[in-house]
């Protein structure tokens, strides 16, 4: 009796393990609840949270679409970090309306928006351009002084930005120029731009090309500069004291003595068509120039360290070749348009499809790495003539709406 006794109590505590094994297996642990809150400083989880809830919104503070229909779309879906909500590209006072009074625009949005999530970070872009139009724009006296420049009463000057011996000189149409960090007027006007935009709202800054802008600045003294000098100034007047940097880093990441200049590194996806395969495309590791695997890591500007930083790869823009829609038209073309012009022109099933695809790609690829949901961005050479791209429902708001919005909620939801 004994023994028949013991040996039901074992079996029964080993049905119950079995039990506790199997429902686990089941019904897994749910992971760690992510994490929006920072306050002079960023921890690997909530910068993980961030990238892991961020979609390029481009011109969401100045004019992309419908703004009380993006507000709800941001809602809906749970963005939690907006990327390339406000920047400039060229036209610094020639645009419509001018750079200040745009900055002016984004400020109220900025608070529209603040209002409804508190957490959520908007991005603004410092990029590789400047046009002769700064040659009209005023610098300010506070400029002067966060640079312990002596104050005068000037313009922005055009070729005291540019590199001097002429390289990249009308880079991006006539009257345009790829900047030279290390000369003293683009950290002038380098520092403009990021303390402007940190005082309308923003708490990040992606600064484009980096690489491009740093060809007499290998060892990165100046870039560092740059970076610090903006840093220094959200210490102060940054609604969480803290700014969240990146640039696109097709080496890997810029490295000064171990620490990481960066908070993340991004990229573009790097999507490879498959010619076979009439309009279909994927995502592989060592494609080209793709970062899969090579993010760099070191000491990060917040102080923990990681082996490779986490990263977003997003749906770029860059034009279109001499033949959109057809393979094979070298550089970075997919079916001859750029990324997010070829992923506009599948159809929304497609669509659907490809975002869960390379949003479990990239995650189980390399752990470093997150998608960036495409939100809003503009198209190049298009076949239905649409020059933007916009994941919202149609409605009439938004009557040209994507109908995105549904499937990244739920990729998202099936994240958490």
């Amino acid at each position: 009796m004994k023994a028949s006794s013991s040996f039901r109590r074992i079996f029964a505590m080993r049905s119950s393990v079995l039990s506790l094994l199997l429902l686990a297996a089941l019904h897994p642990a749910p992971l760690q609840a992510r994490d929006y809150e920072f306050d002079g400083s960023m921890s690997e989880e909530t910068l993980r949270s961030y990238l892991s809830r961020s979609m390029t919104l481009m011109y969401l503070l100045t004019g992309g679409g419908d703004f009380d229909d993006n507000l709800r779309m941001l809602k809906s879906t749970g963005v939690k970090f907006a990327g390339r909500a406000v920047h400039n590209w060229g036209r610094e006072q020639g645009g419509e309306p001018a750079l200040p009074k745009r900055l002016e625009e984004a400020k109220a949005k900025a608070a529209k928006i603040h209002a409804q999530d508190p957490d959520l970070i908007l991005q603004a872009c410092i990029f590789e351009i400047v046009s002769k139009d700064i040659d009209q724009l005023a610098v300010p006296a506070w400029a002067f002084e966060a640079l312990g420049m002596p104050v005068e009463e000037r313009n922005f000057r055009f070729d005291e930005i540019r590199y001097a011996n002429g390289r990249f000189l009308d880079q991006w149409g006539k009257g345009t120029c790829v900047p030279d960090v290390s000369r003293p007027e683009t950290k002038l006007w380098f520092h403009y731009l990021a303390a402007s935009y940190i005082d309308i709202g923003c708490e990040a800054i992606h600064f484009g090309q980096a690489e491009l802008m740093n060809g007499n600045d290998p060892d990165l003294v100046h870039w560092s500069e740059v970076v610090e000098r903006a840093r220094a100034h959200a210490k102060k007047k940054a609604r969480r004291h803290f700014l969240v940097c990146d640039a696109h880093v097709p080496h890997g990441g810029l490295v000064k003595d171990g620490k990481l200049l960066y908070d993340f590194h991004s990229f573009p996806l790097r999507i490879e068509e498959i010619p076979e395969k009439p309009r279909e495309a994927q995502l592989r590791i060592g494609y080209k120039d793709a970062l899969y695997g090579r993010s760099k890591g070191g000491i990060t500007p917040s102080g923990w360290t990681c082996e490779h930083l986490p990263y977003l790869v997003e749906f770029d823009n860059y034009g279109r070749s001499n033949k959109p829609g057809e393979a094979g038209q070298g550089v970075h073309w997919v079916w001859g348009w750029d990324e997010i012009t070829w992923f506009s022109q599948q159809p929304e099933s497609a669509r659907n499809e490809w975002l869960g695809y390379a949003w479990d790609w990239v995650r189980k690829n390399d752990p470093a790495g997150y998608v960036q949901m495409p939100g809003m961005r503009c198209l190049a050479g298009a076949t239905d003539k649409r020059r933007w791209y916009s994941i919202n429902r149609p409605s009439p708001a938004t009557p040209e709406g994507s109908n995105q919005e549904d499937k990244i909620r739920d990729i998202w939801k099936a994240d958490e």
